[in-house]
C-alpha cells in the first residue's frame, strides 16, 4: 500500500510517497503527480519509499516531465542509499536535482528560481 502525503512549504509543494512504489501502486502515484504538476515548484521526498521498480521510476520521470511542460521545476530528496544509487545509475540525477535531505532539495529548488 502507498500513502501519498502533500504539504505546502514556503515557496514550494512537497509530495511525500510512503510505501513501495511498484506496478501495484504506480497508478496512485502517477495520479498524485498529475494533480501536483501545475505547482511551480515541486519537491518529491522519497525518504519513505523503501523500493522502486521500473514502473515507479517511469511514473516519477513522467511526473517530472509533466511539471516541466507546465513551466514548473522539480527536485527530489532521497536519503536511502540503494534508491539514490538507482537514481544515479539510471541517469535520473542528470534530469533533476537529487539531494540527500529535504532541506538541500528545497534549497536547490528555490535557488533555481532566484534571479542571478
Amino acid at each position: 500500500m502507498l500513502d501519498i502525503q502533500t504539504d505546502q512549504a514556503d515557496g514550494y509543494t512537497v509530495c511525500r510517497p510512503v510505501g513501495e512504489l511498484d506496478a501495484f501502486t504506480v497508478s496512485q502515484f502517477r495520479q498524485a503527480l498529475a494533480e501536483l504538476a501545475s505547482n511551480p515548484r515541486l519537491l518529491i521526498d522519497m525518504s519513505g519509499v523503501p523500493f522502486v521498480d521500473s514502473a515507479g521510476l517511469g511514473a516519477l520521470i513522467g511526473g517530472i516531465r509533466r511539471a516541466r511542460e507546465l513551466g514548473g521545476d522539480v527536485a527530489v530528496a532521497c536519503n536511502r542509499p540503494t534508491l539514490t544509487r538507482l537514481l544515479r545509475t539510471t541517469g535520473f540525477d542528470r534530469i533533476v536535482t537529487v539531494a540527500e535531505t529535504v532541506e538541500d532539495a528545497a534549497q536547490a529548488l528555490l535557488a533555481e528560481t532566484q534571479p542571478t
